[in-house]
C-alpha cells in the first residue's frame, strides 16, 4: 500500500477524476451559490452587488423563522422515528425473523422505491375528507368519530407528513442497520448469553455499543436528508395550508424561481448549509464518548 501511495502519479490517476468531479459538480456550485447571497437581482434583469443586504433581511425575516422552526422539527422527529423504528426492525430481523427476514425485508423496503408523488397521492387518497371520506376518516367515522380535515390544518397536516415519511423511509434504514448487526461476531452474542446476558440487556450492553458506528451514520444522513426535505411535502401539501408546512427548501425555491430573488434565494440556502453542518459535527462530537467501556 504504501509504495502506491508513494507514488504521485499513480496517487493522481486513481483519485484525480473523482476529485475533478466531485469539484465541479458540488464544490464549484457551493461557491457560485456563496458568491449569490452578496447580489440582487437575476438572470433576467442582471445581478448587483448588495453587500450583506441579503443576511440583514434574513435575520428579520419572519418567514424563515417560521420554515427554520418547522425544518428543525421535521428533522428532529423524522431522525427519531426513521432511525429509531428501522433499528426495532433491525432487531427484529437478527433475533426474531431470522427465517423470514429476507421476505419481510423486501416487504418493509418496497414504498422506499415508490415515486414520491405516487406515495404522495395515495396519502392524499388516504387522509382525503371530500368528495368523499378516505380510508382513515372512513375508519373515525365506523368507530364513531367525527372526520378530520387532515389538509386543512396546519398541524394535521405536519402529522400526515411525519406518517407518510416514516412509512416510506423506515425500510431503508432497517436495511442499512441490519447490515450493520450483520457484523458482529456470533460469538459475542453466545459469550454474552453463557455469561447471563439477554434481552434488553443484551442489546444494551452488547449489541448497540457494537452496532454504534453504523448507528451515528444513520444518524447523520437522516438528519442531513430530513433538513433538505422538499419533494415529498411539495407533493403532498404544497407547503399548505398557507405556509404552515412549508420548510427552507420550499421557502428558497419560491423566493429563488417563483419571485426571481437568487441572492435572497442562496442566503436561505446558505443558512440550511451552516444548520446541516453544526448538526453534523454535533452528532460526530457527541459520538466520541465509547460506549463499550461502560
Amino acid at each position: 500500500m504504501n509504495p502506491l501511495l508513494g507514488d504521485r502519479r499513480a496517487t493522481l490517476i486513481l483519485i484525480g477524476p473523482a476529485l475533478l468531479i466531485y469539484s465541479v459538480v458540488m464544490l464549484v456550485p457551493i461557491i457560485v451559490s456563496f458568491g449569490y447571497t452578496l447580489t440582487s437581482g437575476n438572470a433576467i434583469t442582471g445581478f448587483t452587488f448588495s453587500g450583506l443586504e441579503n443576511y440583514q433581511r434574513l435575520l428579520t425575516d419572519t418567514r424563515v423563522r417560521d420554515a427554520l422552526l418547522l425544518t428543525v422539527r421535521y428533522a428532529v422527529l423524522m431522525t427519531i422515528l426513521q432511525v429509531g423504528f428501522g433499528y426495532l426492525l433491525s432487531l427484529l430481523y437478527v433475533f426474531v425473523l431470522r427465517k423470514w427476514s429476507s421476505a419481510v425485508r423486501t416487504l418493509v423496503f418496497f414504498p422506499v422505491v415508490l415515486p414520491t408523488v405516487a406515495v404522495a397521492l395515495l396519502f392524499q387518497q388516504m387522509f382525503a375528507i371530500a368528495p368523499q371520506n378516505g380510508l382513515v376518516n372512513t375508519a373515525l367515522e365506523a368507530v364513531g368519530l367525527s372526520s378530520v380535515d387532515w389538509f386543512g390544518d396546519g398541524g394535521t397536516a405536519f402529522l400526515v407528513i411525519i406518517i407518510m415519511d416514516v412509512w416510506r423511509s423506515m425500510g431503508f434504514y432497517g436495511v442499512l442497520l441490519y447490515a450493520g448487526l450483520l457484523d458482529i461476531p456470533e460469538e459475542v452474542f453466545e459469550s454474552a448469553r453463557i455469561d447471563g446476558a439477554s434481552g434488553f440487556g443484551l442489546v444494551r450492553r452488547i449489541v448497540l455499543p457494537l452496532s454504534l458506528p453504523v448507528l451515528v451514520s444513520s444518524l447523520i444522513f437522516s438528519v442531513n436528508g430530513t433538513l433538505k426535505v422538499f419533494d415529498s411535502i411539495l407533493a403532498l401539501t404544497n407547503g399548505g395550508p398557507g405556509t404552515s408546512t412549508s420548510p427552507l427548501t420550499i421557502y428558497m425555491f419560491d423566493t429563488s424561481f417563483r419571485f426571481g430573488q437568487y441572492g435572497y434565494g442562496s442566503t436561505v440556502a446558505f443558512l440550511l448549509t451552516v444548520v446541516s453542518l453544526l448538526v453534523t459535527v454535533f452528532i460526530f462530537r457527541a459520538n466520541r464518548r465509547d460506549l463499550t467501556k461502560d
